[in-house]
């Protein structure tokens, strides 16, 4: 081989790895865009239902009175006494608030499994 043949070898390799690297950089920066965007939504879906658990008893046609609703928010929303604030206690009711697709986590699903299968305590601490 001259060294004119070794020289455009060694260009042309050179030239490959230059494209090579901007087409990575090009797929990398495509791919970080895309998780960008997906994190902002799913930033939006949880801001957005906050703000649904804690609007929720405001609206018109939520069957519950908001005096018989407390704020939990960790595994459940809200225990409801409903009637309690009337003066008749009809059930205790155990509430998750979900909007669009979301869906109980490991902890929530554990959560309801135990009330459905009715281990359920009342218990009174003294100081």
């Amino acid at each position: 081989m001259e060294f004119k043949e070794i020289f455009i070898l060694i260009f042309g390799l050179f030239i490959g790895l230059f494209i090579g690297i901007i087409i990575g950089k090009i797929i990398k920066y495509k791919e970080l865009k895309k998780e960008r965007e997906l994190s902002i939504k799913k930033s939006k879906q949880v801001i957005l239902g906050e703000v649904y658990e804690k609007v929720l008893p405001f609206l018109p046609n939520f069957p519950y009175a908001t005096r018989d609703m407390i704020f939990v928010g960790k595994g459940i929303d809200y225990i409801i006494f409903d009637g309690l604030s009337a003066g008749e206690l009809k059930e205790v009711i155990f509430l998750e608030v979900k909007s669009g697709k979301s869906k109980l986590n490991n902890n929530e699903k554990m959560i309801r499994d135990t009330i459905n299968k009715n281990k359920i305590s009342y218990s009174e601490y003294r100081i």
